[in-house]
């Protein structure tokens, strides 16, 4: 029978399993989630804009209990902030994100050069949010190809880098091409004005990955909750309709 789209078929997208596995089977149930142990989740690429808007509409309804129905319509993202890209057929995974990344800037004619950075230190025109600094540390290290003499891939994460070195390195020596990060770094150099978005064109949400416990980003309340709310402020949310200067979110 036909399905419409809407919440069936996004739990059927982003759930599906095979049959209940027995004890001795818990490892099928794995593998057809994460296409065959590569650790990701294939249901992501299949997503058209409207279902991966519905798909975080969802997830954020999912850890809201302590948020007003206004609350959580605030938090909504709309359709037209993010980029469609099911027509990619790659596996979404860290050795391919470099591809993806071409991909992408070949959707929007005005977009910058990936190897060039703005002219402004901290100024990314490309922001990569994963839920890891482990995560992150591994998509820094492929997206080093994007990287020169005038351009730096930023790693910016908690994990053995202090915050206080971070608004260093950002905000006073390097002009950044690529930012590589955790929401709640993010944030944190946001907040300390070390980072700045006015050069801003995408947001590279890592949402495939799937970590060892079978979590995506979305899938966890302690790394759910900072990136909606990085997505949400001002600087971005403003900037997701507009003509002038479009911002997309991207979803890997």
């Amino acid at each position: 029978m036909k399905r419409k789209r809407g919440n069936a078929e996004i739990e059927t997208l982003a759930h599906a399993k095979s049959p209940k596995p027995n004890k001795n089977n818990a490892e099928s149930a794995k593998t057809h989630l994460t296409n065959l142990g590569l650790g990701i989740n294939t249901a992501i690429s299949k997503m058209d804009t409207r279902l991966l808007a519905d798909y975080v509409a969802q997830r954020t309804k999912r850890f809201g209990d302590d948020l007003s129905v206004v609350e959580l319509e605030d938090l909504y993202i709309p359709e037209i902030a993010i980029l469609d890209t099911k027509e990619w057929d790659q596996d979404r995974l860290a050795a391919n994100l470099p591809d993806f990344l071409i991909y992408c800037a070949q959707q929007n004619q005005k977009s910058t050069d990936l190897s060039q950075a703005p002219a402004k230190p901290g100024s990314p025109h490309t922001l990569v949010l994963t839920s890891a600094a482990l995560r992150a540390a591994d998509l820094s290290r492929v997206l080093r190809k994007f990287q020169t003499k005038e351009a730096t891939v930023a790693k910016l994460f908690a994990k053995h880098i202090k915050l206080k070195n971070a608004m260093s390195f950002v905000k006073k020596r390097r002009r950044i091409n690529i930012g590589v990060g955790t929401p709640t770094r993010i944030i944190d150099l946001l907040e300390e004005r070390a980072l700045n978005l006015e050069s801003l064109e995408r947001v590279i949400i890592d949402t495939s990955f799937m970590d060892r416990k079978n979590r995506s980003i979305f899938d966890m309340k302690e790394t759910q909750r900072p990136l909606l709310q990085l997505l949400n402020m001002d600087e971005l949310k403003s900037r997701y309709a507009t003509a002038e200067s479009p911002l997309k979110l991207i979803f890997y």
